[in-house]
């Protein structure tokens, strides 16, 4: 069992992730359960008594997707004004998350369960600058397999139009356009096609079901409702055209996609974003020496890529990186970004932007 220390930590962490990626509502309740957090109630005791490593396993996020729930289902009006931003002082955030946690256990409880799936389909930014990397270092037709694809939004990733600082790609009639802020010059992206997008997740939501689809809008922080409007867009996309989505453990899934017969120019990419942590160690270890195997095997006629969008603590931010077979093979951090890619900036962090509190280590 972890201590009540480790857990206090996890919401001061989250709460440092929160003020770096612009929600200060978010930051507040972190800090706040960090703080005032009392065994008085069974939520309480739960969480501070919390049996895994609650960084890894994302407690603070499980616990306000909860309380975000409540408000969004109209449920509590003293928690609805914390959520407005009408209650700041830690005292008085602590004092209503006492009584909702007393008067709302059943509701909250379940919230704890299992890890968050935001499956945000803002991180597509992102990752599709990545794909635009391994095209131009491989061959210009990809193919992607996606480890932890949550509901497939990011499957979709072909579908979606992007702007990124000022250069657009992807479909002129997608309902769904993405256009981070871009912190840094225009990017030079060669023309690509992305032939085949697959992805397998343990546990696939179906965001076609309303009870679904309010579950993934319970993640969706406060402050950001251009958030909720795109996945409300790319939820309805996907219902008028499904993705190839697996129920399946990722390292058994990505093993069997990596000894299929693959198309000569065309390179096999494998993809992900804030999965990593989720995955056991032992899933993690399999893929990576998958990996290892394919890319062993790989030639310039059938190369492998790996893209990863993932979070590093140091920083409180994410690492986009790309690895490309044959060759070195050394991974290349080509871009950071905010969580959910509201900001891309290219290349790695600089020095000046660590400071994070010390937590879980993500490491590919």
């Amino acid at each position: 069992m972890t201590s009540e220390a480790n857990v206090r930590g996890a919401f001061r962490i989250q709460e440092h992730y929160c003020r770096t990626m612009d929600a200060p509502i978010y930051a507040r309740l972190c800090t706040a359960i960090a703080d005032g957090l009392t065994r008085d109630h069974a939520i309480g005791r739960r969480l501070l008594d919390w049996s895994g490593e609650p960084t890894k396993d994302a407690l603070p996020l499980r616990f306000i997707g909860g309380l975000h729930a409540l408000v969004r289902a109209g449920a509590d009006a003293g928690l609805a004004a914390v959520f407005a931003g009408d209650v700041t002082a830690p005292e008085a955030i602590a004092g209503v998350l006492d009584r909702v946690c007393a008067e709302h256990h059943a509701a909250l409880d379940p919230w704890l369960d299992g890890p968050p799936q935001t499956n945000e389909p803002g991180r597509s930014a992102a990752l599709i600058l990545g794909l635009a990397a391994v095209a131009a270092r491989a061959t210009p037709r990809l193919e992607v397999l996606e480890i932890g694809s949550s509901g497939g939004l990011n499957l979709q990733i072909d579908r979606y139009r992007f702007v990124l600082g000022g250069v657009a790609l992807g479909p002129e009639e997608s309902p769904v356009t993405i256009t981070p802020e871009w912190r840094g010059p225009p990017p030079e992206i060669a023309p690509f096609e992305i032939v085949s997008t697959r992805g397998c997740d343990v546990n696939p939501l179906d965001v076609t079901d309303p009870a679904v689809a309010a579950r993934l809008a319970a993640y969706v922080w406060p402050e950001t409702p251009e958030r909720l409007a795109r996945l409300e867009r790319a939820i309805a996309m996907l219902r008028a055209r499904p993705v190839d989505l697996a129920r399946a453990d990722a390292a058994d899934w990505l093993e069997a996609r990596l000894a299929e017969p693959q198309e000569a120019g065309v390179t096999r990419v494998l993809m992900h974003s804030v999965v990593w942590q989720y995955l056991p160690e032992a899933v993690a270890d399999r893929v990576r020496a998958a990996m290892a195997a394919a890319g062993a095997r790989a030639s310039g006629e059938r190369p492998l890529a790996w893209v990863a969008m993932e979070p590093n603590r140091a920083f409180a931010q994410m690492l986009l990186s790309v690895r490309v077979w044959p060759g070195a093979a050394a991974r290349e951090i080509i871009a950071h970004c905010h969580a959910h890619a509201a900001w891309i900036e290219p290349g790695p962090p600089g020095p000046s932007e660590a400071g994070a509190p010390s937590g879980a280590k993500i490491e590919l």
